[in-house]
């Protein structure tokens, strides 16, 4: 961050069917970080839908937004979620979600989703051009978006996360960060902390949320071979 930047605003628009990691791990991350510069920034963490009343996650667990998109004008940071297959379907045929995504674009310093948000980033126009990854099993819907470059998924790549630019200038907008499929949050928040703030409050957070993964099992992926979006779906 700049010295003359003395508030962040990162949205989180969510909607029927979300995956709920997809927004409660960088909620977590994102307010925990904001505690963490709460003397050199005001940092505020918007959970965003087109109404207050709760939304529905994909099993079912109900969000409840703080705000609507109407009521938000401009995002420093614009967070994506993923969702289950009939969720994304709706939302790609275009109306006011994707509107809000290309609105809060323009003046955003990074447009970033995580696991199949990537492909509501693409069906907006917002990934044409960039590099992007999203969820193993989504990866080839990037083929619906011709100017997209997807990053996973061949020769044993699974990347993480993906920055687009890699080194973006300080206080530059429009850097594209997307994240792999759900857990991949996790890392991708923490990533965004580290660009935002620096080393030593990024590893602040990841100590204040023991933040050291160690999996018990060590399964291996494989290159899916179909998309999963319903073929109705067109971007708009």
């Amino acid at each position: 961050m700049t010295n003359e930047t003395t508030t962040l605003t990162i949205g989180i628009p969510i909607y029927p069917g979300i995956d709920p990691l997809d927004v409660v791990a960088p909620y977590e991350i994102f307010s925990t970080m904001a505690q963490e510069v709460a003397d050199q920034c005001t940092v505020n963490v918007l959970v965003m839908a087109e109404t207050v009343n709760p939304v529905p996650c994909r099993f079912g667990m109900p969000l409840v937004p703080g705000t609507t998109f109407d009521a938000v004008a401009a995002l420093d940071v614009l967070w994506v979620p993923g969702g289950s297959v009939q969720a994304l379907h709706e939302l790609m045929k275009g109306g006011p979600y994707l509107d809000a995504l290309r609105r809060w674009s323009e003046g955003a310093r990074f447009v970033t989703s995580v696991c199949e948000g990537a492909m509501l980033l693409a069906a907006a126009g917002l990934l044409d051009g960039y590099h992007a990854t999203t969820h193993w099993a989504f990866l080839p819907c990037f083929d619906r978006f011709g100017k997209i470059i997807p990053v996973g998924g061949t020769d044993d790549r699974w990347p993480r996360f993906v920055v687009d630019p890699p080194e973006p200038a300080p206080g530059a907008l429009g850097t594209r960060v997307t994240g792999a499929g759900i857990s991949a949050g996790l890392d991708e928040a923490l990533q965004l902390v580290l660009m935002l703030f620096g080393r030593e409050v990024a590893e602040q957070v990841q100590i204040s949320i023991q933040y050291f993964p160690d999996p018990p099992v060590n399964a291996r992926l494989e290159p899916a071979q179909s998309c999963p979006l319903l073929p109705a779906a067109p971007a708009s």
